[in-house]
């Protein structure tokens, strides 16, 4: 279902993602060598509960996953890239870390992920990695607006990771938002462009490009849940929740 959002359902939106951004703001400052994952995950279920706000993740039971997820973020490390169950895990200075949340608000949702190293130096190949992800969320956003075909949002999203030298997985990509966290369309992390559906004023997109470092191939965890690069290399992945408008485009979170 692709579900067009009115006036007031895009006003409510603006506070959704006002608030996942905030979320996300706090726990990556508060996130330290030491911290551990469970603690990031007690900490964003005390802030989205504080807001009044509802989780999309910890009822969620997938296909794709072992569900129901039974946490209130994402925490991804290294390696993992995609759905990382909290655990017992104390981050060390150096750890590539990538928090992804979503959560409804008044009835609309909004979804987004951020990656950043914890502490200390910053090893280059994490920077890459997370440039690499940052400029195409940047360069889709730029292309998307009314009448855009998502293949051409698609298209700059790939430029830009395969431009970097990276392999992309399509998998798992962006998707529509609204009432519910994930509905269609699907966005791809790579396509074609002047192909698909064009976008409508009043559509919410979370746009997410991730990338491993050299592999397209994903693992699953023991967990049912984590997803991680089959090679072990590090990761990366970065969202936003957008509003298609009249005008363009609006970043909500």
């Amino acid at each position: 279902m692709i579900e067009i959002l009115s006036p007031d359902e895009l006003r409510r939106a603006r506070d959704t993602g006002a608030l996942v951004h905030r979320i996300l703001r706090t726990l990556r400052d508060r996130t330290r060598p030491g911290t551990n994952l469970l603690e990031i995950d007690r900490w964003a279920r005390q802030m989205v509960e504080e807001a009044g706000a509802v989780s999309c993740y910890v009822d969620y039971a997938p296909s794709f996953g072992r569900g129901p997820f039974g946490h209130y973020i994402c925490t991804s490390v290294n390696d993992a890239v995609l759905h990382g169950l909290p655990h017992d895990r104390a981050l060390a200075a150096g750890d590539l870390l990538t928090l992804d949340l979503a959560v409804s608000l008044r009835g609309v949702v909004a979804d987004s992920a951020i990656s950043f190293v914890v502490g200390g130096t910053r090893p280059p190949e994490a920077v890459a990695l997370i440039d690499a992800t940052e400029r195409a969320l940047a360069a889709a956003i730029a292309t998307a607006g009314p009448g855009v075909h998502l293949g051409d949002v698609s298209a700059a999203i790939g430029g830009v990771l395969e431009g970097a030298g990276y392999s992309v997985n399509t998998e798992f990509g962006g998707h529509g938002v609204g009432s519910t966290m994930h509905q269609d369309p699907h966005v791809s992390n790579t396509g074609r462009p002047g192909r698909g559906y064009r976008l409508r004023p009043g559509l919410l997109l979370a746009i997410e490009p991730w990338v491993m470092a050299d592999t397209a191939e994903l693992v699953t965890d023991a967990d049912g849940w984590t997803l991680r690069s089959a090679t072990g290399c590090l990761t990366a992945h970065s969202e936003h929740t957008v509003a298609i408008t009249e005008e363009g485009v609006e970043v909500l979170t």
